[in-house]
């Protein structure tokens, strides 16, 4: 992983994003095997750094990823002027210098001069104060990659949920819940397991919308005309999806450990067990995307901005995790391209009448 480069955006200099980046990357040593970049501003990292009572953080700066060194707090400098930091508080300031940050980083992905990107929590008043036209990160990742669909994914040692509508109001939550979108749902998450963490067969449980997943229609009919039949499509195509199953009882019960994957209907029915049974050593991936997109789970947390009281084992997660993406992926296509190749030798073998084939240089898929 040596050759890894991992971009990190700053995210809202008023929150705790640069308090735990730096803790991460300077108190706990995380990602000595792997490059980390962070984009924003060396003087305000320099402002944070006091923040954690330590004298012997480094900044090397650089112009270029290709310019960063591992073991190192590799810093680009995003902005030219001097900034005032009002921590705690949303404002215009935080919203633009965090929109350059990720559009600065966001640059270096598209030039395949980083292997992925880490974000740091961003609030989205100051984010729409400061002209952001996005919701959030996944929203801009998605325009800017032009991905159709992706999956909200919430990942820890235990478990991995994602979502079929993200951050939408409870109001509107059934209207959006349509079967195309939760079968799209079920092949973006099967196609993740597979490729991004290296799971064979990934099993699938599939929550249901309403409580006690409709009572076969006796309270609202959108689990057994709109999520059942999703299941049904994507098990037609090969998805191992079950369910839909009450989601009140699936996590106390302990079900979820019996699934590889869970797909919940909407945010908090999908983020309140996650958080309950991971909180602070959870991360968010954004599957769907042709690159890689990691962040904590939790947000700019401006309650505790600035006492050094945050907890930096979230970030170190989703550093990890995005390390172990670009490694499986990596694996996965090199092992795809191998076995393609032995198929078109046992093709061409068969069409040129051969039968002495040494089994150990062609074997069996």
């Amino acid at each position: 992983m040596s050759n890894i480069t991992i971009g990190i955006s700053c995210g809202d200099i008023n929150g705790i994003g640069l308090e735990v980046i730096l803790k991460a990357l300077a108190l706990k040593k995380a990602g000595p095997n792997f490059k980390t970049v962070i984009y924003g501003s060396s003087k305000v990292v320099a402002y944070h750094k006091n923040i954690i009572s330590e004298e012997n953080i480094q900044f090397h700066v650089v112009n270029h990823p290709s310019e960063a060194e591992a073991g190192r707090v590799n810093i680009i400098n995003c902005w030219p002027d001097n900034v005032n930091i009002t921590l705690g508080k949303p404002n215009e300031t935080g919203g633009k210098c965090a929109a350059d940050a990720l559009a600065a980083a966001v640059k270096d992905l598209k030039n395949g001069d980083l292997d992925a990107l880490v974000t740091a929590p961003i609030n989205k008043k100051a984010m729409q104060m400061a002209g952001f036209k996005h919701i959030g990160h996944t929203e801009y990742l998605s325009a800017e990659f032009k991905a159709k669909e992706t999956l909200m994914l919430m990942v820890s040692d235990s478990l991995r949920v994602g979502l079929v509508t993200n951050h939408l109001a409870i109001r509107d939550i059934a209207d959006a819940v349509t079967h195309e979108k939760v079968l799209r749902k079920l092949l973006i998450m099967a196609e993740t397991l597979k490729v991004d963490f290296n799971v064979n067969k990934p099993t699938i449980a599939v929550l249901g919308l309403n409580p006690h997943a409709g009572d076969e229609g006796a309270i609202g009919s959108e689990d057994e005309k709109i999520i059942r039949p999703a299941i049904e499509e994507a098990k037609s195509k090969g998805v191992l999806a079950f369910g839909p199953f009450p989601a009140d009882g699936f996590f106390g019960s302990g079900q979820y450990h019996k699934f590889d994957g869970i797909l919940a209907m909407y945010h908090d029915q999908g983020l309140v067990p996650f958080k309950t049974l991971s909180f602070g050593a959870g991360t968010n991936y954004t599957a769907g995307l042709q690159i890689i997109r990691t962040s904590p789970d939790h947000g700019t947390a401006y309650d505790i901005a600035g006492k050094g009281e945050a907890d930096e084992t979230s970030f170190i997660k989703a550093l990890y995790l995005a390390a172990e993406i670009v490694r499986n992926r990596n694996e996965y296509v090199d092992m795809h391209a191998n076995s393609l190749e032995r198929r078109k030798q046992k093709t061409l073998i068969s069409e040129t009448g051969e039968d002495e084939v040494d089994e150990g240089i062609i074997p069996e898929d």
